[in-house]
This record gives C-alpha cells, structure tokens and sequence, in this order.
C-alpha cells in the first residue's frame, strides 16, 4: 500500500442515505475501487408493479476496470439483494463470512451465475488485498449470524464500515461484537468511520436477542392449547431456532413455511447453524396428522407483504394452512417504516378468522441504539464521522450526536448518495457528484422502467383508459368509419350510454376541424382529439384518463 502524492482516499456512497434499505457504498483510491454491500429497497406504493429498487451503478460500470471486489457485511436482502443484477455489470470477486455467502449462493443459482462469479469465505480477523486496499472482517452482532464489520486500511489511513451492528454481550449463537478489536484499531488511530444509523433516533441500548426466548416460553406455556404460528423475518436465523427449540420443549412438531423462509433456513441447516431437534420438523403435508395444539408454523409475512405466506393464510387462499378459531399468531418483528398499514390489514384478517394475534414484546432490534453507537465511537475515536443507512433525520441526529462526543462539526459529514467525499489525514470535503438513484426491475425487466411509464401507470391506476378508432380516406382523410370509443377503469360503460355518445360527438368535431383546415399530419389530428375530449370529460366528470387516439387509413 504505497501513497501516492496529492492522491486521496474518495468515499462515495451509491444508496443507504436518505432512506433504509439499498444500502451500497464504493472506496476509490487511485486505480482500486472496493464496494461495501450490494442491497436492494423495496417499491413504495406509488411504484405500480415494481417488483424491486435497486442503485444505479453507472459510476462503477464506467470504472469496472478499477473495481476489485464486492465485500459484503452480512446476508439481509438490503445488503445483499442488488448483487446478481450489479454483478451481470461489473464483474468482480465477492467476499463475505460463511453464511452471507451461503446465502447469496441461492440467489445466483437463480439468475444461473454460480460459475461467473468468483466468491470467496472470509473468518473473522481474516484480511483481504485488493488493490491498494487490505481489508479485514470484524465481528458484530445483528438480526442474522456471521455479521461483520469491515478494517479497510488504506494508503491514507484506517476506514471502519460497522455495517449493521449491535453490541449484545449474551448473544444466542457465537461470541459478542469483538469491541476489543475496535478499541485496538482506535489506539493506531482511525481515519474515518462510516457507522450505521438505523436505531439512531432512540435512546438507552438494545435488548439481547436471549430475553425473546423468555418471551416464546411464556407465551408458548400460555397458549398451550392452541396451534401457533409465528411470522418473522426470514433471515432472523437465530429467532426461528429459538422458535424450534421452544416448540421442542414443549413437545410440538415444526413446519417452515415460506419460499425464502425455507431457502435460508436450508442453508442454515446446511452450514451448521441451526441443529434441527430429531423427529421435530415436518413437511406442511404432514401438518393434519397431529393435534393442532401440538403444532407449530414458522412462516413469512410479518411485514404484511401480499404474497407472503402469513398474508395469504389471513385472505384465506393459502392452499394448505386455513387459520381457524382460536390459533395464536405471533408477529415477531417491528414494523418497517411504511409496512404499518399492510401489517394492520393482516391483523383485522386474521382476527376476524378468530385468531388471537400477539404482537407486542416478541421482537428485539439487530441495530444498536445510541448509547452503542456511543461506545463504538469511544472506542475507535475516528477523526472523520461519516453516518450512513438511514434517513436524513437519522443522519442529522447521528450528526449531532456525535458532535457533542466532541468530534468536529466540520469534521462530520451528512452525504447524499452520489456525493464523492475526498479525505486524507489533512482535511475532507465533497468535490463533486456521480450518478446515483434508483433502477427500478419489473420482472426480468431492469431500468426499463422510469418516471414516465411509472407516471402512465399511476394515470391508468387513478383515472383508467379511452382508446378513440376512426379510419380515414387516404388521401382526403375523409372520415369512412367511427369514431369507436373504448374504454377500461374509466367508467361502466352500460351505465354511461349518453356519456359515450356525447365523447364520439366532441371526436367527431374534432375530425371535422381538422378536415376543414386541411389538417393532413396524423400526430397533429391525434393530438387535437386527445386535446379536445380530455377538456371536455374533465369539465363534465374532472376526471383525466389517458387517451389513446388510433387513426387508420382506408
């Protein structure tokens, strides 16, 4: 790792500020490039049949030559989901812990790239070359086993990305955060420390993942009379085999139900993560050969996603679970900001089925609130603060947090994703923007789909659709047939008999128009029948569908 004159160290980050979720960030120094994380967001409400929002990686398109490898914290989709999309753009090793590359395994077996991409398992403590860059995995802990921080020594100083973290002195599965490590690379001094901002907002620390054992004891002692399924994230490995475990004890046989449930508990079992009690999990075809209250369910769906397993019980179209009078749910996990109205549908669902659903005090964070985020700075002591993975005001708060531990405000860096932070052991400052935002992939469609068709599709939504047919006489665009009008998510038809025939008489004067000033260029007639009819529905209903005009030619 050699300096070179008047070089410096660029942080850019490619998504994960200004919202949760897609979180993605590229090291430049010289000719070497690393990124840290390759995650996805989901569509919000208004992007009508986006599937899933990954970042715009152009600047590491135009610099592929540069990028040495994808190094990644752990294996949630907000970290990992973007990956065989990017990686079909630029080519590079990925380097993550046993589990986070198990899991990314399944993913690029199903986009057929297991043999494209080189991978490879980093231990803890275990360093990297690439490039100018050495970097070294730390551990964390976090909702999903073998989460990691990353040392990125660089030739200007020590970057330290916590990814997603917590500090949980009595984790259920390996050691607790490594802080030993983190106070080692404080006292050598540490340039700079990109640390999440998630939990920022609240105060005190976060539980241990152990004291929501206690929990499922207590409410699997209270309901044991009752079949229980309990809803959770995926890839909270850990709280599915405290589920196990419990429902072992009390002698109940386990079903995983759910696409990705199954893939990561799989995997899971696979590397030795989660040890299966003998004879204690069943296949769901199984499930009516034993008592109800002798069963348990560990399904999908606590963000009351529509197509999820827990959903698709509550609308009753599950094919082989009906919830019935007198099962227990339980929702184990916090609602994502913008999931509250979806998981409060799910809820009235399932009570209205007769369930009896538990949602209050089954679920811990995997995301240190301030006072860890506190101890972590402490400890490492960087010079620049550079808060990341979260929203402006999780950002604004880490800010001022941090100030007051006495680090600079100009030293302090609230970025917006594109921004190029330039750093050496002199001074940083922003110097200037890449390309970044949100590519949108609709089916096996990616970036195909943008502001406008999103636009068209929020009119068709909103407002429906009149497709306007006339044919005209070549040449003298004399009207031979039509205008026929048709129309979906507009109005009922039948019922709107006098309002059709008042539509086809505004066409009508429109194509007269025309004809009468010798308008002859087909783009100007369309425009002035989509002109025409959409002033007048919008004066008789104020209503705006799209209009499509179709003129053809006899």
């Amino acid at each position: 790792m050699k300096k070179q004159d008047n070089l410096k160290l660029k942080v850019i980050p490619l998504g994960g500020l200004e919202q949760i979720g897609m979180n993605m960030t590229a090291i430049e120094y010289g000719d070497t490039i690393i990124v840290v994380d390759c995650g996805l967001s989901f569509p919000s409400d208004d992007m009508l049949g986006i599937d899933l929002v990954i970042p715009d990686v152009t600047y590491l398109v135009e610099n592929a030559h540069k990028v040495k490898g994808f190094f990644i914290t752990h294996g949630h989709e907000d970290h990992i989901g973007a990956i065989p999309y990017v990686l079909k753009q630029v080519a590079a090793p990925l380097y993550g812990t046993k589990l986070t590359l198990g899991i990314i395994e399944n993913k690029l077996k199903e986009h057929n790239m297991t043999r494209s991409v080189k991978r490879k398992v980093v231990k803890y403590g275990q360093s990297i070359t690439a490039g100018d860059f050495r970097v070294e995995f730390i551990r964390v802990n976090h909702s999903i086993v073998d989460a990691a921080a990353l040392a990125i020594f660089t030739p200007v100083g020590t970057l330290i990305h916590t990814g997603d973290f917590k500090i949980d002195y009595t984790p259920l599965f390996g050691d607790p955060t490594d802080l030993t490590r983190f106070a080692e690379l404080g006292k050598k001094g540490v340039l700079a420390m990109l640390c999440e901002s998630t939990n920022v907002l609240r105060e005190g620390f976060t539980m241990s993942e152990r004291t929501v054992a206690r929990t499922f004891d207590t409410l699997f002692a209270q309901h044991e009379h009752s079949r229980i399924i309990v809803a959770t994230f995926a890839s909270n490995v850990d709280r599915v085999r405290q589920i196990i475990n419990t429902a072992y004890r009390y002698g109940r046989k386990v079903v995983v139900e759910g696409r990705s449930m199954v893939n990561i508990i799989s995997t899971a079992q696979e590397l030795g993560y989660i040890k299966m009690p003998e004879g204690c999990l069943i296949n769901i075809e199984d499930l009516k050969k034993y008592p109800k209250e002798k069963t348990v369910l560990v399904t999908t769906g606590s963000q009351g996603e529509s197509m999820a397993a827990l959903s698709r019980m509550a609308a009753s179209i599950h094919r082989k679970v009906s919830i019935e009078p007198g099962d227990t749910i339980i929702l184990s996990s916090s609602p994502i900001p913008g999931n509250e109205k979806a998981i409060s549908k799910v809820i009235n669902e399932l009570a209205q089925l007769g369930a009896n659903v538990i949602f209050q005090d089954t679920h811990v964070s995997g995301h240190g609130c301030q006072e860890e985020i506190k101890l972590l700075y402490s400890l490492v002591k960087p010079k620049y603060s550079i808060p990341i993975h979260g929203e402006y005001r999780h950002l604004q708060t880490h800010a001022r947090m941090v100030q007051e531990m006495g680090i600079p405000k100009e030293n302090t860096f609230v970025l917006h994703s594109g921004a190029v932070l330039e750093m050496d052991e002199n001074g940083a400052s922003v110097t200037g923007d890449v390309p970044a935002g949100a590519v949108l992939v609709d089916g096996l469609g990616v970036g195909d789909v943008g502001n406008i068709v999103l636009r068209d599709r929020q009119t068709l939504a909103q407002h429906g659709i009149i497709i306007v047919v006339a044919v005209l006489e070549r040449g003298s665009n004399q009207l031979l047939s039509g205008p026929e009008i048709v129309t979906r998510g507009f109005v009922y038809v039948r019922e709107s008999e006098q309002l059709m025939e008042d539509a086809k008489s505004v066409v009508m004067g429109s194509l007269i128009e025309c004809h009468d000033k010798r308008v002859n260029d087909w783009s100007k007639i369309k425009n002035t029948i989509r002109d025409d009819l959409s002033d007048y529905l919008w004066k008789r209903m104020k209503r705006s569908p799209m209009i499509l005009p179709i003129i053809m030619e006899a």
